[in-house]
C-alpha cells in the first residue's frame, strides 16, 4: 500500500511538472510593441504626440522592445528631435524597421532611423535625402546654409557614431541629399539588417547585441508576442486638419463669418460657423511655424473685401484686398518646410472666386441703380391717369393734385400721363386733346 501511495504521489508530481512547463513558457515569451508610421505619415507635432505617447506606453506595459514601422517623406526639424530624443531615453531597445515594401525613410525619417539602437529595412525600401532646404523648397544661401548644413550634418553623424554605424553617410545624406536602397545601405554599414516581416527580422535580431554602450541591449526576441499600434482617428483626424491648405481656408471663413454676425446680430449661424472655423484654424497656427506677417496680410485683405460690400468704392478695395490675401496666404506657413505650404492653386481659386463674387454684387448694385424707383411717391411717375376735374387726377386708386406740364387747362376725365411730382402737386401731360 505504501509503494501504491509512493507511486501515485510521484505521477501526480510529474502531471503538475509537465502542466508547468508550457505556462512557464509562456510567460517568458517576449513581448513587441510595433508602432506603425505611415503610410507616408509627415513628422509633425500630431504624430510626435503620437509615437512618444506609444513608446512610454511600451516602458509602462513591460515590452521587451519597442519596434517603429517607419514610412515617412520628412516633417518638422522640432518635432523629430523631440521623437529621438525619446528613443535615446527609452529603457527598452527601440527598434526602427523602414517597412512595408516601397516604405522610405526619408529627410526627417533618418534621424529617427539612425536614433533606433536596431535599423532594419524591408528588402524593397530606401533611406536619405535630408539636406535642408528653405521654406519655398529651394536650398539655403550661402553662409546660413553651411551654418545650418553643418549642423544637421554633425547631428546626424553622431547619431550614427554611437551606434557603430557609418559616419560618413550621414554627412553626404545632408550635404548632398544622398539616397541609399536597403541593400546599399547594409553594404555601407548604414542599416543593420534587412529581413521581409517583421518576424523574420526579430529571429534574425535573436541574440544581436546593441552597439551603444550607453544603452547595452542583448535581444532575444525570436517568436515574440507582437502587439501591434496604428495611429487612431483622433490622431489621423488633427493630422488632416494641420493641413495649409484647410488651415487657410478655416481662417479665412471665420474672419468673415464672425464680421457678418457683428453687422447683422441675431444671424446666429454664420457666427457659429466662423468660430468654429476660426477655432480650427488657431489650433493649426499653434501647431505649425506660423509667419504672422502672412496672419496680418490674409486680415486686412478680408476686412477690405468685407469694407468694399458696404462702401461704394468701385472695386478698389476688392483689388488691394485681393492683392494682401495672394501675398499673406503664401507667407502665412514659409517657414514650414515645403510639404507645409499653402498650395498655389488655393490662392488662384480663392482670389477667382472673390472676384467672381464681388463683380456679380457689382453688377446687380449697377442694375438697381438704373431701375425706375418701385417704391414710394416716386413710383407713379411714368403712370397713366384720369383727371377728376381740373385740379385732382386719380392715379393708381389715389387722388393728387394736379398741373398740366404746359399750363393748358385740364378737363374732367381727361387721360393723362404722370411726368413728375413736385411736393404733393403731380405734373401731368394729356394724352388727348
Amino acid at each position: 500500500m505504501r509503494l501504491l501511495y509512493l507511486i501515485g504521489v510521484l505521477l501526480a508530481a510529474a502531471s503538475v511538472s509537465a502542466l508547468a512547463v508550457p505556462s512557464s513558457a509562456s510567460a517568458s515569451r517576449p513581448r513587441v510593441l510595433a508602432i506603425r508610421f505611415g503610410p507616408d505619415l509627415e513628422v509633425n507635432p500630431v504624430t510626435k504626440d503620437y509615437v512618444d505617447h506609444q513608446l512610454e506606453e511600451a516602458v509602462a506595459h513591460h515590452y521587451d522592445a519597442a519596434v517603429i514601422e517607419l514610412d515617412t517623406p520628412g516633417g518638422l526639424s522640432s518635432s523629430l528631435r523631440s521623437i529621438y530624443q525619446k528613443e535615446l531615453s527609452l529603457k527598452i531597445p527601440v527598434i526602427v524597421y523602414v517597412s512595408p515594401s516601397g516604405a522610405r525613410a526619408a529627410s526627417a525619417g533618418v534621424w529617427i532611423a539612425e536614433a533606433a539602437d536596431v535599423l532594419a529595412l524591408s528588402p524593397i525600401s530606401n533611406i536619405g535625402s535630408s539636406t535642408p532646404i528653405q521654406s519655398s523648397g529651394a536650398n539655403i544661401g550661402s553662409d546660413l546654409h553651411r551654418k545650418v548644413v553643418n549642423d544637421a550634418a554633425a547631428s546626424l553623424r553622431s547619431l550614427a557614431a554611437a551606434h557603430r554605424r557609418n559616419t560618413r553617410w550621414p554627412v553626404i545624406a545632408v550635404t548632398k541629399a544622398s539616397n541609399l536602397t536597403a541593400q546599399q545601405a547594409l553594404q555601407l554599414h548604414v542599416a543593420d539588417a534587412i529581413a521581409p516581416t517583421l518576424p523574420a527580422l526579430l529571429r534574425r535580431l535573436d541574440g544581436y547585441r546593441t552597439k551603444d554602450p550607453q544603452r547595452p541591449f542583448t535581444l532575444h526576441l525570436a517568436g515574440a508576442r507582437i502587439t501591434t499600434v496604428s495611429p487612431g482617428l483622433t490622431t489621423r483626424f488633427l493630422n488632416t486638419l494641420i493641413d495649409p491648405n484647410l488651415i487657410s481656408l478655416f481662417f479665412l471663413i471665420g474672419i468673415v463669418g464672425l464680421v457678418f454676425e457683428v453687422l447683422h446680430p441675431g444671424v446666429v449661424l454664420p457666427g457659429a460657423v466662423g468660430a468654429v472655423a476660426l477655432t480650427i484654424a488657431l489650433f493649426g497656427f499653434s501647431v505649425l511655424p506660423t509667419n504672422w506677417a502672412g496672419i496680418g496680410l490674409v486680415v486686412l485683405g478680408a476686412a477690405l473685401l468685407i469694407v468694399d460690400l458696404l462702401a461704394t468704392t468701385h472695386g478698389a478695395l476688392t483689388v488691394a484686398g485681393l492683392i494682401c490675401l495672394g501675398v499673406g496666404l503664401p507667407l502665412l506657413f514659409s517657414n514650414a518646410p515645403a510639404p507645409y505650404h499653402v498650395n498655389t492653386t488655393l490662392v488662384v481659386g480663392v482670389g477667382l472666386v472673390i472676384a467672381s463674387f464681388w463683380a456679380f454684387v457689382t453688377g446687380k448694385g449697377i442694375a438697381a441703380r438704373r431701375r425706375p424707383v418701385a417704391t414710394g411717391p416716386e413710383a407713379i411717375v411714368g403712370e397713366e391717369g384720369q383727371m377728376r376735374g381740373r385740379d385732382f387726377v386719380l392715379v393708381s386708386g389715389e387722388l393728387w393734385h394736379a398741373h398740366s406740364s404746359d399750363g393748358r387747362e385740364l378737363a374732367s376725365g381727361q387721360d393723362v400721363r404722370i411726368d413728375g411730382l413736385d411736393g404733393l402737386e403731380l405734373t401731368v401731360t394729356p394724352l388727348n386733346t
